[in-house]
């Protein structure tokens, strides 16, 4: 089975239960591969829970996702990440940087994202 990244949008929509937000080619992915989450994953998901943006928890998504999914956050060596993020020119976002990264690392896995900009600069995004 595949291993794919969730990008913090569907991470948001996939524990609302908002699936119609989500393109049959992306569920499709989400159904069949082993899915992780970037930890800088978590951290914008507790800024967006911060500042109003989302309603529950950063650790209340994670703990959905991985009761419904076996979503798990990837333990990937955070200087390895850094190694891949300094040459990803494309975005001033550190939260795209090493989420793109994170797939990166793991031998170029999909990674799930409706976002236009990671789409255009990651070959391998899912949507």
């Amino acid at each position: 089975m595949t291993t794919a990244y969730l990008d913090t949008n569907v991470a948001v929509w996939l524990a609302q239960g908002d699936l119609t937000r989500i393109t049959p080619a992306a569920l499709d992915s989400i159904r069949n591969s082993n899915l992780l989450v970037s930890p800088m994953v978590a951290l914008e998901l507790a800024y967006l829970f911060e500042i109003g943006r989302i309603r529950i928890s950063s650790q209340d998504v994670l703990l959905k996702l991985s009761a419904e999914l076996g979503v798990e956050v990837s333990g990937s060596a955070f200087p390895s990440l850094i190694e891949i993020a300094v040459n990803e020119r494309w975005t001033r976002d550190p939260f795209d940087r090493i989420i793109v990264s994170q797939a990166k690392a793991n031998g170029l896995s999909p990674l799930i994202s409706s976002d236009d900009t990671i789409r255009k600069n990651y070959l391998k995004t899912v949507w």
